[in-house]
Order: C-alpha cells, then sequence, then structure tokens
C-alpha cells in the first residue's frame, strides 16, 4: 500500500473538505461543541475560505489506496527557519498506517530552511498529542483560548529539525 504525498490542486477541495469535516468531528467528539465545529468548519473549509490558504500556505494532500487520505497546511518558512502547522488531519479510517508521518516528512524534506515546526494541540486531543510527541515535538507551553465562545485549552508544541548541511 503506497502512500503518495504532492502539493494540493483545486480538484481536491471536496475532498480535503471531507477529510476535515470528519476528522474533527470524530476528534473533538465530547470536546468541542459539535455546533462549535460546525461553525468553524463552515468557514474555514468552505470553497471560498479554502483558496486562501491554497494561496498562502503549502498544502499537501496523501493519496492512499486511491483517493485522498489526509491533509497539512503548512505556513511558509519564515524568519528563523520557523513554520506554523496549521492543520494536519487523516481520514480515521485510515490512521495508523503513516500518512500523518509521511505529510509531515514531505515539509521537512521540501520547505527551504526549516528549522522548527510549531503546532497548536487541543489538551484533550491525546491522540494528536502522542502523534506529536511520536514524532519529535515537545511541548512549550499550555494555554487557554476562546473559540466561538467555546474555552479551549492548548498546548503548543515545537519539533526542532536538524539541520541537512
Amino acid at each position: 500500500m503506497t502512500i503518495t504525498i504532492r502539493k494540493m490542486r483545486d480538484a481536491d477541495i471536496q475532498q480535503v473538505q471531507r477529510i476535515a469535516r470528519t476528522t474533527w468531528n470524530a476528534t473533538y467528539e465530547g470536546i468541542i461543541p459539535l455546533v462549535v465545529q460546525n461553525n468553524f468548519l463552515d468557514s474555514h473549509y468552505s470553497d471560498e475560505s479554502m483558496k486562501l490558504p491554497m494561496e498562502r500556505s503549502v498544502l499537501y494532500v496523501a493519496e492512499f489506496e486511491g483517493k485522498i487520505a489526509g491533509f497539512a497546511n503548512f505556513s511558509p518558512v519564515r524568519v528563523g527557519g520557523k513554520v506554523e502547522l496549521a492543520a494536519i488531519y487523516v481520514d480515521p479510517e485510515c490512521q495508523g498506517k503513516g500518512i500523518g508521518t509521511a505529510l509531515l516528512q514531505q515539509a521537512i524534506n521540501e520547505l527551504p530552511g526549516i528549522q522548527e515546526i510549531y503546532v497548536n494541540v487541543e489538551k484533550e486531543n491525546k491522540i494528536g498529542i502522542n502523534f506529536y510527541k511520536a514524532k519529535g515535538f515537545e511541548i512549550v507551553k499550555e494555554f487557554e483560548e476562546q473559540f466561538d465562545g467555546h474555552s479551549l485549552k492548548q498546548i503548543r508544541m515545537v519539533k526542532h529539525v536538524p539541520s541537512l548541511n
């Protein structure tokens, strides 16, 4: 079973929207109220909203068994080699098959000058936290933020990327 990672295209939008919704609903059930999840998904993953990250971010999709099974959204590399991982979602039916790892590795291999990858994870998202820890991310801090009227406890994590030089 081969995983193919490539840059996201316009034709991928509907499949990415499906993965975002499926993954959010599975991951945040009992953590974030469904109405809050739906508000976020409707605004951030609408057809129109998907155009902006495609222009300003680095988006990868993972193809697995002939369909898109995951995606990741990275910021461009900033001063000091810092990159923000805004999203990495894998269809719940395809988790545990190396797809998230492949998406992360693609960015490490392709983004020029990358030195640190930062990500915020909801504190109760144990699957996400365990994934990042297994990939070498360390907790930097914990904080709380308001998210559509819902209080989220967040963990900020960082992965230091060794230089290839």
